[in-house]
């Protein structure tokens, strides 16, 4: 009986640990992808972090949104990676579970209010919808909570140089984050990367999918008082337009039914001082194009004005020599587009777009990018815009 029981708790500890290793293996890569899509992009991320801001009434924050964002990312890869090799099993399993947590609550709360469309779990690699995101944390919740009751049990890979790794560790993902605010992501998914062709991905390619949604009508009787809701398809085959004793109250409800195809770039408007739109003569240009880009001129710091100033001038030498069109896109108001004007004596014509669009083009305020022909040639940000002689070099050595 007793070597029964033995053999029976050694099969059950077998179990567990199996299943721990598991949840571990799942959890641990889980978190080190999320943080790694998001680190890759902090300030993508930090956009999405200010919604929520707004949602909770936190907008104090959101001249730290990238700095936060970079932290969460960190601490995202940092615990994923401790978890796979058991260091700390305890405090991982405790930062796995409030993180977690929140991450459900927020996921929860942004898809049954409807507050936020995108949680960026996943930055823009992979768009999640918020129901998603909560089912997502769901299932991720019930292979944490298996961690954290058999915390106990993780036993760290090796015991050797564990603070020297632990540290390593730590500054990787910490570095990740913060060289990619500095300069640009490692890898850009956004419509406006290297090599895509603007006014292409603007237009809707013959014989694309369209998107189909249904219309639902409230109607009522005007004789007997009868209500009822008939979708368009009923209303049109069976002919209910034709009798005049119903008739539609209130607008109708469209519900989305077959998603077609979305053009990547729908939002982008350029418009002159006047209101003017320009978008086409400025994203065709076959000349080279620099497009510096701004969305807040008033929330750039004294070293960000330092930068622009730089960049202003490097274009204004390059001008002198070579048939190029440099502009400043910016979402401020005029005055403020004005008054820099006034300080920097710029050479960029100054042309004005929706916030949205500017945040896509560069992760950076202020970036450059550089168009020909509607192509994107090349991106910068504001610590990696070249000098003269490198944009000669590079770009203008084969232009008389």
């Amino acid at each position: 009986m007793q070597s029964t029981n033995t053999t029976a708790k050694q099969q059950h500890s077998t179990t567990t640990e199996i299943l721990l290793w598991i949840s571990r293996i799942f959890v641990g890569l889980l978190f080190i992808f999320s943080g790694l899509i998001k680190a890759n992009d902090p300030m993508g991320f930090g956009y999405k972090l200010q919604e929520y801001f707004h949602v909770f009434n936190l907008n104090f924050l959101n001249d730290y949104s990238t700095w936060i964002a970079v932290v969460i990312c960190a601490f995202e890869i940092i615990l994923g990676v401790l978890l796979l090799l058991g260091f700390s099993g305890k405090k991982v399993a405790w930062g796995l579970l409030l993180l977690i947590i929140f991450f459900t609550f927020l996921t929860f709360y942004s898809a049954f209010f409807e507050v936020v469309t995108s949680c960026g779990c996943f930055g823009d690699a992979i768009p999640l919808t918020p129901w998603q995101s909560f089912i997502k944390d769901l299932i991720l919740l019930v292979f944490i909570l298996y961690i954290f009751i058999h915390r106990n049990k993780i036993r760290p890979v090796t015991k050797k140089s564990k603070g020297l790794i632990t540290t390593f560790i730590v500054l990787i993902s910490f570095g990740i984050g913060i060289y990619t605010s500095m300069y640009l992501p490692f890898i850009d998914f956004l419509p406006y990367k290297e090599g895509n062709n603007i006014p292409e991905l603007m237009k809707v390619p013959e014989g694309a999918e369209e998107t189909v949604y249904e219309q639902t009508y409230h109607l009522k009787h005007k004789q007997t008082g009868e209500e009822k809701d008939v979708t368009d398809k009923v209303y049109m085959d069976d002919k209910i337009w034709e009798d005049d004793n119903w008739e539609i109250i209130g607008e109708p409800k469209s519900k989305l039914i077959k998603q077609g195809y979305v053009v990547p770039i729908a939002d982008l408007h350029i418009n002159d001082a006047e209101g003017n739109e320009v978008t086409q003569e400025i994203i065709e240009n076959p000349y080279y194009n620099f497009i510096v880009t701004s969305t807040d001129l008033n929330g750039l710091s004294q070293l960000d004005y330092l930068r622009l100033d730089e960049i202003n001038a490097t274009i204004r030498n390059l001008a002198e020599d070579y048939t190029i069109r440099a502009i400043l896109l910016t979402a401020s108001a005029p005055k403020d587009a004005s008054y820099l004007n006034e300080q920097m004596d710029l050479v960029l014509e100054t042309f004005y777009a929706d916030a949205v669009p500017i945040k896509s083009m560069v992760r950076s305020n202020p970036g450059v990018m550089l168009l020909q022909n509607g192509i994107v040639i090349k991106k910068w940000s504001k610590n990696s815009f070249p000098d003269k002689e490198y944009l000669e070099k590079t770009y203008f050595q084969n232009i008389n």
